[in-house]
């Protein structure tokens, strides 16, 4: 009668593990902190194993300072909960830097570094739905940061 009553105990002060991390889960729409753009996760056409980004809604969109269609990630590998062997280009000062892209709480990490990461920049995506109605970004293949 102990036992049973100590394994109800036990069991009941159990922490359940939060799931795990898995690559997919970065893929899909994520609106910036600042809420000015729109940036697609998903698979990279020429290898589908790794992780490409790009930016599928701009509130400047048919303005001079429209980012649609700029590729702003690649990311080669899946290990430690995380994205890594990459790059992130920033569209506002038109730099490359090393990354990382990690979820956490149901938000998007992507950090931004030169060297060593611990140096770098985070940046706080939200996962949303649809894109907004307005403006809309046209279909045109942009350049961006080269591959």
């Amino acid at each position: 009668m102990r036992a049973t009553w100590w394994s109800a105990v036990l069991a009941s002060v159990c922490v359940v593990p939060a799931a795990a991390v898995e690559p997919a889960d970065v893929h899909g729409l994520w609106l910036t902190a600042q809420e000015d753009a729109v940036i697609a996760f998903g698979p990279c056409e020429d290898r589908v194993q790794a992780l490409c980004a790009q930016v599928v809604w701009d509130k400047d969109a048919g303005t001079p300072k429209d980012t649609c269609g700029v590729k702003v990630a690649r990311l080669e590998r899946f290990a430690s909960d995380a994205w890594r062997d990459g790059w992130a280009f920033d569209p506002r000062d038109g730099k490359k830097y090393k990354a990382t892209v990690r979820i956490q709480e149901g938000a998007l990490l992507l950090r931004a570094f030169v060297g060593v990461e611990v140096l770098g920049q985070t940046e706080r995506l939200s996962r949303i739905a649809k894109l907004p109605e307005q403006p809309v970004c046209q279909p045109v293949q942009r350049t961006g940061a080269a591959s």
